[in-house]
């Protein structure tokens, strides 16, 4: 029995939903989850609809023969196999927890991705990624070398066939002609004091001004500094009682795992744009998912 989901966005109308739902039962497949949102401010319609044919009809069967129901709605139409894993870039800096993390989760089944490199512009991580047995890409970014290192990036990606960038903490701004190439295609993570406390320490900056809660935002990244549609966002409350150093602490963990949470549903194709912003359906209940990511 092979899996599948469907992900549609088009103009809202009638009859999408049971087009959709004739389409997949003709072709003798069982629909095992379904989720939809009909945004009456855009007129946009989204939907993804996992499903399981039993007799193992091919993607290229699927996409071929709902061409036809596709254009008669102007549907922007994707079939996936739910059993193909995402090709992903790490790109990281100096503050490790969301790689380790990452790499944690990697390993033991709990994000589903193939890491196909990790790239950096410090040697910190090196021996932990090789360890891993992935490869470790050190490539130094000035300002005056940055267009070549870019470049490099960018041919490692073709290289590797990468399919999304995640940046776990990666301290250097993309350009916009590498924010424009990859669009869609890379998650950026920071804490949720932006715009307040800007520059070093933001921790320090909330703990001199009393902050009740901190966070994290992990979004698509855009030329628009840390403006990119937000995928997924969490807070943790904290008390006069802790110190610049718990907050640091406390900081780092909602950073890791809203990182993971943006990364699985981006990898689950549970995230359609929607302008500036995101339509992020839920994991399906009962999924492996929703019983490790938390």
């Amino acid at each position: 029995m092979t899996k599948y989901c469907l992900t549609v966005t088009c103009p809202t109308q009638r009859g999408i939903v049971a087009a959709i739902s004739t389409y997949l039962a003709g072709k003798g497949c069982n629909i095992t989850d379904s989720s939809q949102f009909d945004d009456t401010v855009t007129g946009r319609f989204f939907m993804r609809v996992s499903f399981s044919s039993e007799e193992g009809l091919g993607l290229a069967e699927l996409e071929g023969d709902f061409a036809e129901t596709a254009d008669s709605f102007g549907m922007v139409a994707k079939f996936h196999d739910e059993a193909e894993k995402m090709k992903v870039i790490i790109m990281v800096s100096r503050f490790g927890h969301c790689l380790n993390d990452l790499l944690y989760r990697w390993r033991i089944g709990a994000l589903p991705i193939d890491i196909v490199a990790v790239i950096s512009n410090h040697m910190e991580y090196q021996k932990v990624v090789v360890n891993h047995d992935i490869p470790f890409h050190c490539i130094k970014v000035t300002k005056e070398n940055k267009p070549q290192a870019e470049a490099e990036q960018m041919r490692i990606v073709r290289d590797t066939g990468a399919e999304l960038i995640v940046l776990a903490r990666y301290m250097q701004v993309l350009s916009d002609e590498m924010c424009k190439a990859m669009s869609g295609r890379i998650i950026n993570i920071h804490h949720s004091f932006l715009p307040s406390f800007k520059g070093a320490n933001p921790y320090k900056q909330a703990y001199e001004r009393g902050v009740k809660l901190i966070g994290a935002t992990s979004h698509y990244v855009t030329a628009d500094l840390d403006e990119g549609p937000i995928i997924e966002q969490d807070i943790i409350r904290v008390t006069h009682a802790q110190s610049p150093e718990d907050y640091v602490s406390l900081g780092r963990d909602v950073e890791s795992q809203v990182l993971a949470r943006a990364i699985h549903a981006h990898i689950h194709k549970r995230v359609f744009m929607n302008g500036n912003k995101t339509v992020v359906f839920p994991p399906s209940p009962g999924s492996y998912a929703s019983e490790k990511m938390g």
